[in-house]
């Protein structure tokens, strides 16, 4: 069942998630770092959500703080690993999308971590956490000037400033070229993110979705079997959940359904939490089964079974050269996700139960904090090491850290290492 959640979560990405993201994209002229770092972020990162409101209001305890400081460091490092070891293209970033993202989440991360040392949430802490968010959007909506500003400011000392610049200068032109054809789509846009548009006037994901023979017709029928013997056998396998998808979410990739996106964002990206619920059902069985204490489950199999919609879409687009819409969701996911963590204990602790705090019980979620502000300062260091690509060399470093991390946090929650006794549901 586990394996087949895994496939039912790529087909509703690769399918409708990423084609309705697009042409959201398309008609509010977002670049794909702010649309990855903002819808693709709220979408994908769903379950996490549903898990945080379940961790505080129904099973009361540390599963939903766990699962997203959790399910933070795999983003942050797991994601990044899959990115870079499962493209087959070397992905350029830009400088601007990546430190944005990591300065909100860094405050973000130091904030939480601020909030649990006391092992109590207060309502106005809690509302902090949306206080944040709601400065990151802001920051969002005004993108394009904070950029163009930064890179007037600081290109002189600082050559990957340069770099974007020279990028700008180059691609200039090209912005607005359709001004005497017909209507402009995108008014306004950073040229240097790699932008959806490219020479032909369709997204770099329409053209691998619909092949360049294709581009003037409608898109390819679901049901059409795939001609290769390994794919044919996938396809039937699947064939359940793309009969069910079809009945339920308009294909927004077809013609007759073009305008229908915003309903297919939304309930793919209900599926994609459906279909989450059940994968992390499975895991939390097989889970129990080995005899995996709560906290330690958040941290790992948790943590990556409520990941798996966003490693899958940011290996989907990662796969196109779209780096930078890849690099945002990833960060800009865990951002979306102090969020999550926010809105049910407001909820809690300003209008349910207004007399006492919420208590978290885990000490080791402190190590866990400390250790995603350190894993965020290291995606930065070594993607500007790596001079601003995603490839196999940074994939097999951010695994090979996530491991260590991982190891370090389950020693230290079990109380192998440091003065962390294990605390038991009843106890």
């Amino acid at each position: 069942i586990i394996l087949y959640m895994f496939l039912a979560v790529s087909i509703v990405c690769d399918d409708y998630f990423l084609p309705s993201l697009e042409i959201i994209s398309e008609c509010l002229g977002l670049s794909q770092d702010v649309a990855g770092a903002t819808f693709m972020a709220a979408g994908s990162s769903a379950p996490e959500l549903v898990t945080a409101f379940l961790g505080a209001f129904v099973t009361k305890g540390d599963i939903g703080v766990s699962t997203i400081l959790g399910s933070a460091i795999y983003n942050l490092l797991g994601i990044s690993a899959a990115c870079g070891l499962f493209s087959t293209v070397v992905s350029r970033l830009s400088c601007w999308p990546l430190f944005r993202d990591c300065l909100v989440y860094t405050i973000s991360a130091a904030a939480v971590l601020a909030m649990i040392s006391d092992n109590r949430i207060y309502w106005y802490e809690s509302a902090s956490l949306l206080l944040i968010y709601g400065c990151y959007i802001l920051i969002l909506c005004f993108d394009i000037k904070i950029n163009q500003y930064l890179m007037k400011k600081f290109s002189p000392c600082c050559t990957c400033f340069t770099k974007a610049m020279e990028e700008n200068a180059e691609q200039q032109p090209l912005v607005g070229w359709r001004e005497e054809s017909g209507p402009l789509i995108r008014q306004q846009s950073r040229t240097d993110s790699g932008i959806f548009q490219d020479e032909l006037d369709y997204s770099h994901l329409s053209t691998s979705l619909h092949g360049l023979d294709e581009i003037s017709g409608d898109h390819p029928n679901v049901f059409t079997m795939p001609e290769a013997d390994m794919k044919r056998i996938l396809w039937v396998l699947s064939l359940p959940i793309i009969t069910l998808l079809y009945l339920t979410i308009p294909d927004c990739r077809r013609q007759f359904w073009r305008n229908w996106f915003m309903v297919t964002f939304l309930i793919s990206a209900a599926w994609i939490s459906a279909i989450t619920y059940v994968l992390v059902w499975m895991i939390t069985i097989a889970g129990e089964t080995l005899g995996i204490p709560e906290s330690v489950m958040g941290l790992t199999l948790l943590a990556a079974g409520t990941s798996v919609p966003d490693t899958v879409a940011s290996v989907l687009v990662a796969r196109k050269g779209n780096g930078d819409m890849a690099m945002s969701n990833i960060v800009g996911s865990n951002v979306f996700d102090m969020l999550c963590l926010g809105i049910p204990w407001f909820i809690k602790t300003a209008f349910i139960n207004t007399s006492g705090p919420i208590e978290v019980n885990s000490s080791g979620l402190t190590y866990t904090a400390i250790s995603l502000i350190c894993s965020v300062v290291f995606i930065f260091l070594a993607v500007h090491l790596n001079g601003w690509k995603i490839d196999k060399k940074l994939g097999t470093i951010c695994l090979v850290l996530y491991l260590v991390f991982t190891v370090l946090a389950i020693l230290y929650e079990l109380g192998i290492i440091g003065n962390n006794p294990t605390r038991v549901c009843g106890n």
